[in-house]
């Protein structure tokens, strides 16, 4: 599976001036011949059957997870919290990741999978920003809810003195997700001068465990997957990282771009949920640090 955050990165850097110019898309294209279930539904309606659809992406821990039996996770409370400020129940799509965010957005809030299913009315883990946006125009980005940046996990007894840089891994063993953002950075570094130190995993929860059982000296990747993994003795840092053009991005949902009062809906649920601390609150609990959305 390709790596949720080179699909961010590929979503956030792709377009130039293609990508930076809204293309509006005719009538048939947006309607989709499909019936009003089928696209979603406005405010009004959602209130009335006291119901929101809401999908997250399924093995994506510590956003959203099953344990036994039990949907867990980040996404998952902030869904939870977005309903019950609305007043309705929440109701969870579990969603597999699609070869782009585009394609996800396109799948699960504004026309549903060509085989079977309708959209979900929100979308949580979206990547908020402006071209990202233009080029989406079917989908509203709304409700940024944090801020995740690249960062560094690191066993404390093999760096005593100063937490790793990327350049420590001319010396030092790291490991990443498979095609990942993190992947990619570190192997382009100093015309792949690092390559020989880089051990590639098919998970961040994989690269964490061979680095608490000493297989590698550090991993690279999405801050909050990092921390979750991390056990006793193992720290985690955002040092800054040089050349690379997408090392923090905004996270938030999206929805059908008919039914904005929905987006505002949720929109005012974050925000006030952010002044009040309860975002914060929600990170707190399973261990991750928050940093509040500046995108």
């Amino acid at each position: 599976m390709i790596g949720r955050a080179v699909l961010i990165a590929a979503a956030l850097l792709a377009g130039g001036e293609a990508g930076a110019r809204c293309v509006t898309p005719t009538l048939d294209e947006r309607q989709q011949n499909a019936n009003r279930d089928f696209v979603g539904q406005d405010l009004d309606t959602i209130l009335e059957r006291g119901r929101l659809t809401i999908a997250v992406y399924a093995d994506f821990a510590p956003y959203a997870w099953e344990e036994d039996g039990v949907l867990r996770g980040v996404d998952v409370e902030i869904g939870r919290l977005i309903a019950a400020t609305l007043g309705v129940a929440p109701e969870f799509h579990i969603v597999p990741a699609a070869e782009t965010v585009d394609a996800d957005l396109l799948n699960n809030i504004v026309r549903g999978y060509v085989i079977g299913g309708s959209v979900s009315n929100v979308m949580l883990h979206v990547p908020i920003n402006t071209e990202f946006a233009c080029r989406n125009d079917m989908a509203v980005l709304t409700g940024a809810y944090f801020d995740e940046t690249i960062a560094i996990a690191y066993r404390r007894t093999d760096f005593p003195e100063e937490a790793p840089l990327p350049g420590s891994f001319r010396f030092h063993t790291v490991a990443v997700e498979n095609d990942s953002l993190a992947d990619f950075y570190l192997s382009s570094l100093g015309n792949g001068i690092l390559i020989p130190q880089i051990r590639r995993f098919p998970t961040p929860d994989a690269a964490m465990r061979a680095l608490a059982g000493g297989e590698v000296k550090a991993v690279m990747g999405a801050r909050a997957q990092l921390e979750h993994g991390a056990v006793e003795g193992v720290a985690v840092h955002a040092p800054p990282l040089p050349g690379l053009a997408l090392g923090t991005w905004t996270v938030g949902a999206a929805v059908r771009t008919t039914y904005r009062d929905l987006g505002y809906a949720v929109d005012d649920a974050v925000q006030a949920a952010i002044a009040d601390g309860r975002i914060a609150a929600i990170f707190a609990r399973y261990g991750l640090t928050w940093r509040q959305p500046q995108g």
